[in-house]
């Protein structure tokens, strides 16, 4: 049986949080290869790149915000 034949959904590109969610799970090294698979066919690259910038971005904030409340 083919791998499209058990996920209904995996002929979809991703929801803005499925989106979230993977470049988070990717982000931390727990991304499953169903979903890196899901991305890497269906995915629009722009979108997880900004995506991706967006995390860093807070992420960084978030960190430097830390700093500064331990400060």
């Amino acid at each position: 049986m083919d791998q499209q034949d058990d996920n209904p959904e995996s002929g979809k590109a991703p929801n803005a949080f499925e989106v979230a969610l993977s470049v988070i799970a990717a982000a931390l090294g727990v991304q499953s290869s169903k979903n890196r698979e899901r991305d890497f066919t269906h995915g629009n690259p722009i979108v997880f790149i900004l995506a991706g910038f967006v995390f860093t971005v807070l992420f960084v904030l978030t960190i430097v915000g830390v700093v500064y409340l331990v400060l």
